[in-house]
Order: structure tokens, then sequence, then C-alpha cells
């Protein structure tokens, strides 16, 4: 073989460029990670087979994610307690439960609870501990949504989204806590929204109590390392559920469309999976969203100013879009 040949074989510089950056730069990084993962895999497997029996409170179970957890976790073999103001689907997803070939098989508990009734959830918790006397874990995921832009919005429409989606899951959660430290285990679970990790024009109420709902559970996470009791913050993207059929406008009446980002969004199903394996790997803080929602997110952090303006356009863009359908 010629000279000339062998250095047409030889790497080139810009091979040799990124060899090093993948070992000097990013193998010390992914590593760890990757070391990490296998050890939350490992871990989630351990918990699994302990899942038989835990009791597990649902809040928002009547339909949307909160049916698709019921369904995750009765068939995981937890005893399954299911809470929403709608009682009669509760029955509903009670009889589905039931319905399906699981062993071990606990008969679901139907507990109404409306969260805007703060005054109640004491009450209500003792309704719960009287039924198992424990809960292993506690899935906040009761909530309502509302699409208006901020001018238009009424100050009762976001009292009512603050007290039920910020307000009811944190007075649920300083109502049950006692118990779970007392018994030194237990999980609690947030399910959020990507918009309580940046903020989008018309949903600023719902934004706000999402950023609310975030700070709360990273204060108490730390709070409770110490305590055996686990807090994990799910923050899903749009999901393929009635969420804005029931959205409320700014005057506080109902929204009755069918937004189509989450027509759109993620299956119910799916996330509901992932928000079991976010429990068994005791993972503090999810993001589970399409590709565009992490980059609005990386973007807020990341560089502020043109996120600022990107928002700014889609602000217009609505706004038009509003006058032109009126």
């Amino acid at each position: 073989m010629k000279v000339q040949d062998m250095d047409k074989c030889a790497p080139s510089s810009d091979w040799n460029v990124l060899y090093w950056v993948l070992g000097t730069i990013l193998m010390p990084v992914a590593l760890p990670l990757a070391l990490i993962n296998i050890w939350q895999r490992f871990q989630a497997q351990k918990f699994r087979n302990q899942l038989p029996g835990k009791v597990v409170l649902i809040t928002g179970a009547s339909s949307g994610l909160g049916e698709s957890l019921a369904h995750v976790f009765y068939r995981a073999g937890c005893r399954v307690i299911l809470a929403a103001r709608r009682t009669q689907e509760l029955e509903r997803v009670k009889k589905d439960l039931l319905a399906l070939d699981v062993d071990p098989a606990y008969p679901p508990t139907v507990l109404s609870l409306d969260l805007a009734e703060l005054n109640s959830i004491p009450e209500f918790v003792t309704r719960v501990l009287a039924v198992y006397n424990q809960v292993d874990i506690l899935i906040n995921n009761g909530g309502i949504s509302v699409r208006s832009d901020v001018a238009s919005t009424a100050v009762d429409v976001d009292l009512k989204v603050m007290v039920v989606n910020y307000f009811g899951s944190v007075a649920l959660t300083k109502a049950l806590l006692p118990s779970m430290v007392k018994r030194g285990s237990g999980h609690i679970c947030f399910i959020s929204s990507v918009q309580g990790k940046f903020a989008i024009p018309q949903r600023a109420a719902y934004s706000a109590s999402k950023h609310a709902l975030q700070a709360f559970a990273d204060s108490l996470r730390a709070e409770v390392a110490n305590k055996n009791i686990n807090v994990s913050c799910v923050s899903p993207g749009y999901i393929r559920t009635q969420l804005s059929l029931n959205a409320l406008t700014g005057s506080g009446s109902s929204y009755g469309k069918m937004d189509e980002a989450t027509a759109k969004g993620m299956s119910p199903d799916k996330l509901a999976e992932r928000i079991l394996q976010c429990i068994l790997r005791k993972e503090p803080d999810i993001i589970v969203s399409d590709v565009q929602a992490k980059i609005a997110y990386y973007l807020r952090h990341l560089c502020p100013s043109l996120y600022f303006w990107i928002m700014a356009k889609r602000a217009l863009k609505l706004e038009k879009a509003e006058k032109k359908s009126t």
C-alpha cells in the first residue's frame, strides 16, 4: 500500500476531535447517568414486587388521566381509593376495574371529594384512613384548566383555579402527611404540567396554579427527605383527555371545546404507565412531553429573551384569531 493510500485510511483530524469530545466531555457525564438509570431500573423492579397490597389514593379518578392511573395501579395489585366529585363516574370506573382479570385483586373504594371545599378535606382524610388505616401512595391528580387572557379573566376564576389545582392538593397533602410521618413511609406524587415550568399566553391562571404546585413539591421534598417519604412532581405536556372541554372561560362558564393540541396529545394510558415508573424509581421531578415543549422549557431558562419574543408572537396570533372568529 502506498503512503498516500495509508494517509487516506488514517483518521482525519475531525474524527480525532470527535473522539476527544466523546471521551473527555461526554463520557464523564454519560457514564454516571447510565449507572443512575440502571440503579433506578433495579429499584423500580424491586419495588414493583412490593406493590401488591399498597394503598393508593388517586384524586380526579373519575375520568382522563385519573381513570388511567386507577387501571395501572389496580392491575399492579394495589388497593386503590378513587376520589372525585362525580361519584357516579367513579362507580363506573370501579365496575370497569372489577371486570379486569387481576391477581391479587382488591375491590376499589369510592369516596366523594371536592377539592374546592377545603374545610371538608380533613374529614375526607378521616374517611380514607378508616378504610385501610394508611395510604402508601397519594397521587394529587385532580384539577381544572382555563382558556382566557389575563384582561378577560375574572378574579373569581383565578381564585377557583388556584383553590382546586393548588390549595386543594396542598390541603389534602397536609391532612394526610402526619399519618405518613408516623408510619415512616409514603410517596406523594403531584401531577403538574409543563405549563408549571413555563407559561404560555391565555393560560395565566392555570400556569400560576401549576407553578405554585411545583414550588410546594420542591419544598416538601426537602423537608421529608429524612423521614423516608418521597415526593415526585410530574409535568406532562398535552394529554388526550376532556381537560379542555371541562376548562373554564374568563367569565367562569364552560369552555366546551376540544383544543387541537389536546386532541393530538399523548395517551393518558401511556402517561399513567410512565407515572407508575416514576413512583417505582422514586424520581423527584420529570417532564413527559413532546420535543416542542421541552425546547420551550430549555429556551425559557437558557435563552429567555428569545422565549419571550416567541410567546409575544404567539399571543398576538391568538388575539387575531379570536377577533376573526367574532
